[in-house]
């Protein structure tokens, strides 16, 4: 069996979570099994999960906020009481924090950065972005329980058959390690880890007060803004946004840098984008050699005319 951890924000669930359950899905199918999605708090609509291929819906609804000691503590003990093999998260901020620590409550070996379904299922053989994006690597687990983390956008959503979708309770059986502290995010933008566009920019927009600039062309594309170190560390922009290898790592269908000289540390948060395109003023600009294209000229008279030619085109 696979069982997969079913995220849910707000009581909705993340794209994320949908390419987890597909991918757990696919997993079973492979193996001849079935896939178990784990949903904890409150959802609107479990049953949902079905039509991504889920067997079963495991759904515990007294979970309350996310702790991940008190969540892998349950995922864990379900996953030992239906004897699951492989243990599937979407590698968001909390299914970072949870799968190190599910691993350990599962006694399960643990593989991050997934970025494909598995070459096997006996043993579990799989593929992982390694060394900041610039290299992969096959990893094969002859363990019992294995716990796989997903790179968000890396995999996709993957063609899999409706499940039956037969929904069932549970209560929390581990135990929190603290009391969970009220989370709050940006309304009305995507997640970083999960847009498929994503518009950024560094200090070659001068100030904070032009970021008006940026936040058009990405209304224009349905995008989600994000930017360079240098410019959170400053303050022009929340670290939330930041991007790159000491932030979050992206793997977007576009990434659009304006700006942004082109640094190591910063490639290796985005490398992994489908088509990446750097404009910026400075020809020599290290991000023009990693980028599939590239506009040399000023940020303030290219980006406005892309806004106004994008708007035209979508119209």
């Amino acid at each position: 069996m696979v069982l997969v951890f079913a995220e849910t924000w707000n009581g909705q669930f993340k794209k994320s979570t949908f390419e987890a359950v597909r991918y757990g899905a696919s997993c079973a199918q492979m193996a001849g099994s079935h896939c178990t999605a784990l949903v904890m708090g409150a959802c609107d609509n479990p049953s949902e999960l079905a039509t991504h291929g889920a067997e079963n819906i495991i759904h515990v609804s007294d979970a309350g906020s996310f702790e991940p000691h008190a969540f892998a503590g349950t995922m864990a003990d379900i996953a030992q009481k239906d004897g699951a093999k492989a243990l599937v998260i979407a590698g968001t901020s909390n299914g970072k924090a949870l799968a190190g620590i599910l691993a350990i409550k599962a006694n399960a070996a643990a593989i991050s950065q997934v970025i494909a379904l598995p070459e096997s299922m006996s043993p579990l053989t799989v593929e992982r972005s390694a060394f900041s994006s610039k290299g992969l690597e096959i990893c094969a687990s002859n363990a019992a329980q294995t716990v796989l983390t997903l790179i968000p956008n890396a995999i996709g959503m993957t063609e899999v058959s409706p499940g039956a979708g037969n929904l069932q309770s549970a209560g929390m059986s581990g135990t929190a390690l603290a009391v969970p502290g009220e989370q709050t995010v940006a309304s009305g933008s995507i997640p970083l880890p999960e847009a498929e566009r994503v518009v950024s920019a560094g200090r070659g927009l001068k100030a904070a007060e032009n970021w008006g600039m940026v936040e058009a062309l990405a209304t224009v594309l349905g995008a989600t803004t994000a930017c360079s170190k240098p410019v959170s560390d400053i303050g022009w922009r929340p670290h939330s946004e930041h991007v790159g290898q000491t932030g979050i790592q992206i793997n977007p269908q576009l990434y659009i840098a304006i700006g942004i000289s082109g640094a190591i540390q910063h490639l290796a948060g985005v490398s992994g984008s489908k088509v990446i395109v750097a404009i910026n003023i400075d020809p020599e600009a290290p991000f023009f050699k990693a980028a599939d294209y590239g506009v040399v000229g000023d940020a303030f008279e290219v980006v406005p005319k892309l806004t106004e030619a994008l708007k035209k085109h979508f119209a």
